[in-house]
């Protein structure tokens, strides 16, 4: 599977900026590719300022994915607000060539920044079929709980899409390698850059790690896209080879 990474800045509660520049980006693909991955976020950078962005899943955005997705043959997925019910949700959408729509819900809210007061959580995890492979997506603060993200589905690809600050950058990297060792399986994880409205920064470090924790995309701190092409059949012998899925916990999640 050939997947784009776009790393990038972020318009700041500007939907209308960020469709812009991703469709660029986007149109600006001129390679075969089957998946795209933008941030979390990525059509308003992490703001607790939701009635100002939200849309729902029949919004400009859903619709422009659709179109792309359709026109270019690929899958596209990132993370949004999305207003549904009268809650609000941080959203990652998965939208497939032929138009079909899968979510999942950021279960993990960030309290330290009261994302847990103003959105509402999932509490379903996804798991996405698409080209041979099985994927897990999840966002951002996802990523610091392993219970969640545990590999009980034999999924082949784990993704975080993220708005993750420069101070924290060094938990990033460790994180994504850890979750890629435990869990057997690639990952990759997609930051943003730059400054937002409350004066964070982000260095990005948006990377691609394989089933034993060897980055295949070392982590990039520019603006860009950037391609990587996973190998499921190399990735299914090592499985067999050391066996160690096969000795995994068995647990609910409450």
């Amino acid at each position: 599977m050939k997947i784009a990474i776009i790393q990038s800045l972020l318009h700041w509660e500007n939907p209308t900026e960020n469709r812009n520049y991703f469709e660029q980006k986007i149109n600006g693909i001129q390679e075969e590719t089957d998946l795209i991955v933008l941030p979390e976020m990525f059509t308003s950078g992490f703001t607790m300022n939701p009635e100002t962005v939200a849309e729902t899943m029949n919004g400009e955005t859903i619709t422009l994915l659709k179109s792309l997705a359709k026109t270019k043959n690929f899958a596209i997925t990132g993370s949004l607000v999305i207003i549904e019910n009268n809650n609000f949700y941080n959203r990652l959408v998965f939208i497939f060539p032929s138009g079909k729509i899968e979510y999942y819900d950021k279960k993990h809210l960030f309290s330290l920044a009261g994302e847990d007061k103003i959105y509402t959580s999932g509490n379903e995890k996804l798991i996405i079929e698409y080209k041979g492979f099985k994927i897990c997506p999840l966002i951002c603060y996802d990523l610091r709980f392993p219970v969640f993200a545990r590999n009980t589905e034999d999924y082949d690809l784990l993704i975080y899409v993220a708005n993750w600050p420069k101070p924290r950058t060094n938990a990033w990297d460790i994180l994504l390698k850890a979750r890629a060792i435990e869990n057997m399986c690639y990952t990759i994880g997609v930051n943003r850059i730059g400054f937002d409205a409350n004066n964070h920064e982000y260095i990005g470090h948006s990377q691609a790690i394989d089933f034993l924790g060897n980055s295949i995309l070392e982590p990039q701190e520019s603006e860009g896209v950037f391609v990587v092409v996973l190998n499921k059949q190399k990735m299914l012998e090592t499985r067999n080879k050391f066996g160690f899925l096969n000795d995994r916990d068995v647990f609910e999640i409450r």
